[in-house]
């Protein structure tokens, strides 16, 4: 094994010793330090950094090597510091996983606020993504799987979702711990009175009256579920497959006194079936759960609906997606939430046409779940030494990232929130307008009820 290899991680270094004809770097010839990183800069590597600058579009910032040397406007916004040869070598061979990890690891500094930076990187990025050669995107792809098995999507929900309710408590809002889109129906909401009003706003499109019966698939700490059940008077069967917030959604209905209405099953959205009594349900609501789905799963979430729901039931998917098929970033993927995939509007009609179903409405909350995720955000960095110290730093850096990114993706339109009302193609009871979304304020009316 000779000086690549020590300094490569065990996945990258067989790629990289590959290129290294290509690329041409004299490491035989380079002192080693302790830390075994070499502080001196080759001319070689100067230039590669220049081309790197060019493959992403040039855009307004410093992109600086460990010896301070660097490409970029002078003086600039936002500074992207790469602290040592082998996490240069990983970013040049692949970016969209190694800058996500090097950022975590503390190996590659942001001088700047990180969201507005990523704000101004992502429509850069994707404009030079088109000019690049084939065979750097063919490098640099994203190689993300699309959902899971019953057994791998229990996995993937472990991995993410059973952190510690104490961890989300932290950031969420603490009116009904949602973590999905809020609907900031007035520009001055608080996070609290958003996630409300998005509660009632999805109960109005499923014109919920009482004595009905709801599914829900994918019900999160149930907050949803027992709003339904508290202000609409259904009876909720509410399934999730994280052991943790299953734990919490019955605790807290039992503290609220709606055991008797809400129903908490730790299962798979596939076997909802086997847990209805018969009759099937009025409505049937899903929402944030389809990013774990992915679409070979489609089908299977199609015929599930198609089994349970009435011929006159009504149905909504509240889901992130995009404007076009394409994988989701592999770095989001890996080390957030694994085996994830958002689809485009194409895609997500699979599901309404292989259940034979129609589609009533289509709404789009993109910029409200940008102001979901900067609430987030600021709150999960006021809560920063609490994660360092229940956790650890590369951790609060990691969903540092995840958080500033998906932020920016929004705000930029890299990524959509569709909400779908559907409902079986020969049901007749669905409403001519919107009249009764707004009618009145959704946060308004869920507090009358209250009262």
């Amino acid at each position: 094994m000779d000086l690549w290899e020590v300094m490569m991680p065990r996945d990258t270094a067989p790629a990289l010793a590959r290129r290294r004809n290509a690329l041409s770097v004299p490491l035989a010839r380079t002192r080693v330090t302790r830390t075994g990183v070499a502080r001196r800069v080759w001319p070689q590597e100067r230039a590669l950094l220049r081309w790197l600058y060019r493959m992403a579009g040039e855009p307004p910032l410093a992109l600086q090597l460990w010896d301070g040397s660097g490409v970029g406007p002078e003086p600039a916004p936002y500074t992207l510091r790469i602290g040592d040869r082998a996490a240069f070598y990983q970013l040049l061979l692949r970016p969209g996983m190694a800058f996500g990890d090097l950022y975590s690891a503390g190996r590659l500094t942001v001088r700047g606020d990180l969201r507005d930076l990523l704000v101004m990187l992502y429509p850069l990025m994707d404009a030079a993504r088109e000019r690049r050669p084939a065979w750097l995107e063919w490098l640099w792809r994203d190689r993300a799987q699309a959902g899971a098995s019953e057994e791998g999507a229990r996995s993937n929900i472990h991995h993410h979702y059973d952190l510690g309710n104490a961890f989300y408590r932290l950031w969420l809002d603490q009116a009904a711990m949602q973590y999905t889109c809020a609907y900031f129906e007035a520009p001055d909401y608080t996070l609290e009175e958003a996630q409300l009003a998005k509660l009632e706003h999805v109960c109005r499109k499923l014109r919920l009256r009482p004595g009905q019966t709801v599914i829900e698939a994918g019900c999160g700490w149930g907050g949803l579920a027992r709003y339904m059940a508290r202000h609409y008077g259904v009876t909720v069967l509410a399934f999730n497959i994280s052991e943790e917030q299953i734990r919490w959604a019955r605790e807290q209905a039992e503290r609220e006194g709606l055991a008797g209405q809400v129903t908490y099953v730790q299962d798979d959205y596939r076997q909802v079936g086997r847990h209805l009594p018969a009759g099937g349900c009025d409505a049937f609501v899903s929402v944030g759960m389809l990013e774990h789905v992915g679409p070979a799963h489609y089908q299977a979430l199609a015929d599930t609906i198609n089994s349970v729901l009435k011929p006159e039931g009504i149905g909504l998917i509240h889901s992130i997606g995009r404007n076009r098929p394409r994988p989701i970033n592999g770095w989001i993927e890996r080390r957030i939430f694994p085996g994830s995939y958002v689809p485009s509007p194409v895609e997500l009609m699979r599901i309404f046409e292989g259940g034979r179903f129609s589609v009533l409405d289509i709404e789009n909350l993109r910029l409200h779940y940008a102001r979901t995720l900067d609430h987030w955000l600021e709150r999960f960095m006021a809560h920063q030494e609490q994660v360092v110290s229940d956790y650890d730093d590369s951790f609060l850096r990691a969903w540092q990232l995840y958080l500033a990114g998906s932020s920016a993706a929004f705000t930029t339109g890299a990524l959509q929130l569709f909400q779908v009302v559907f409902a079986p193609a020969g049901a007749n009871n669905v409403q001519s307008t919107r009249r009764h979304l707004y009618r009145h304020s959704a946060l308004q009316a869920g507090a009358e009820r209250d009262g």
